[in-house]
């Protein structure tokens, strides 16, 4: 009953359009000083412990290495690589959308920085080249998903740090998942562009191949400093994005020289905006798990669904269902850190892998956002194509049908997640 009293007070709070940290804190600290002796000292102790975490440092780091690369043509450079290696085909900018995405995925951690950086570079060119545009917005906004699931991955960190998990393995886990992602959505592209005969490029040259990829490789190297510092040992997640942040910094200014030194401050700026949202939402939400824990709820729901004869089968499904519901009314931020760290502990008594886990809510995220009311890509996509969320969602359908049934893989086949890390020995 007063677990019931704490979701309805959380639902009708947001009901009212309030932001989740905001509905978050107001029904945690209503519902402890009003039905509980928790002292006010333990809240404000709890307060300071739950974001004392080394791992939460990545966060800012990752945006703003993001924030660097976005307004630095890196992604111009990249799409101009991808373009080279997959423009001749069936929807050959269509492909090199997809390529684009993965690329620039593996070096920003965020999946509106990734519609924002490709989309607007290649929509405009899609169109011109007689592409219609729904087409194109469906692929962008579902590619630039990818920049959660493909590492580094902000939402693995958020992970991380609600369920005390490696970020380092969660990483090495999402690099096939991503990739293999990646080319499921490049053939539903190259299927509809194959059935509809869309526009193809030239093919590039060796020479025109081998020079783009001169062009974008200060921006690819990331993509190893990143994920082989991690694996090698030479930094932890949150060093690694320290180092990438200052590499993006001197690829940016010094080295592209897109962006100038005068506008660094507005780029600072706007990450730290992004990077006190999120960490806001985290502070509310170590409270809200606090609250979940001192009422013993992961433990009575493991034990209530064991009671039911629920395996994990059985429980991975309702996670499913759960997430994609969830995924309605908040974004990706909110419900790792309110639904981790009570749907994990149930998990963990099932048997089911933490790094398993953490990918399976990764593609969750990505699922959710495509798709209505809140799903950010949409909103991104539409302000770049100019078209409406209705639109946009129809355009989205057939790569959306192909995330949900990606999904359903990644759910009962762990292996596609730990085979990497199991090879490498973590």
């Amino acid at each position: 009953m007063r677990v019931a009293v704490v979701f309805g007070l959380l639902l009708s709070l947001m009901l009212t359009g309030m932001p989740i940290s905001i509905a978050l804190g107001l029904t945690v600290l209503s519902f402890m000083f009003t039905l509980t002796d928790v002292r006010t000292e333990s809240v404000a102790l709890k307060l300071f412990t739950g974001i004392e975490s080394f791992e939460i440092m990545a966060i800012p780091f990752f945006i703003l290495a993001g924030n660097f690369l976005t307004h630095g043509g890196v992604a111009r450079r990249m799409i101009t690589f991808a373009t080279s290696l997959v423009g001749h085909w069936y929807g050959g900018l269509a492909l090199s959308g997809v390529v684009a995405c993965a690329l620039f995925a593996a070096i920003s951690g965020s999946s509106p920085a990734t519609v924002v950086a490709i989309g607007s570079v290649i929509l405009p060119a899609m169109v011109a080249q007689g592409f219609p545009k729904r087409f194109g917005a469906g692929v962008i906004t579902t590619s630039g998903s990818l920049g959660i699931l493909i590492p580094p991955s902000i939402p693995m960190v958020l992970f991380a740090v609600s369920t005390n998990t490696s970020v380092g393995k969660l990483f090495i886990a999402g690099i096939v998942p991503g990739l293999v992602l990646a080319m499921l959505l490049g053939a539903t592209t190259f299927y509809r562009a194959w059935r509809n005969d869309y526009p193809r490029m030239p093919k590039a040259t060796l020479y025109e191949r081998f020079d783009a990829f001169r062009k974008s490789i200060w921006g690819i190297l990331l993509i190893v400093i990143v994920i082989g510092g991690i694996y090698s040992g030479l930094f932890t997640p949150t060093e690694a994005a320290a180092v990438s942040a200052v590499y993006a910094f001197i690829v940016a200014v010094f080295i592209y020289k897109d962006l100038k030194l005068r506008d660094v401050p507005r780029v600072l700026l706007s990450s730290a905006n992004l990077s006190a949202m999120l960490l806001y939402i985290i502070t509310n939400a170590v409270l809200f798990s606090f609250l979940m824990t001192y009422e013993n709820v992961p433990q009575a729901l493991a034990q209530w669904m064991i009671d039911q004869g629920l395996g994990w089968i059985g429980f991975l499904l309702v996670v499913n269902l759960l997430l994609l519901l969830a995924g309605n009314v908040m974004e990706p931020s909110s419900i790792i850190l309110i639904m981790a760290p009570i749907l994990f502990p149930v998990a963990i008594k099932l048997g089911i892998d933490p790094i398993h886990f953490g990918i399976l809510m990764t593609v969750n995220m990505e699922v959710g956002l495509c798709h209505p009311p809140v799903g950010l890509n949409l909103y991104v996509a539409s302000g770049i194509a100019k078209m409406g969320i209705t639109e946009l969602t129809v355009a989205v359908w057939p790569w959306l049908l192909t995330m949900l049934g990606f999904l359903v893989v990644v759910t009962y086949w762990p292996g596609l997640s730990l085979w990497l890390p199991r090879l490498l020995g973590m």
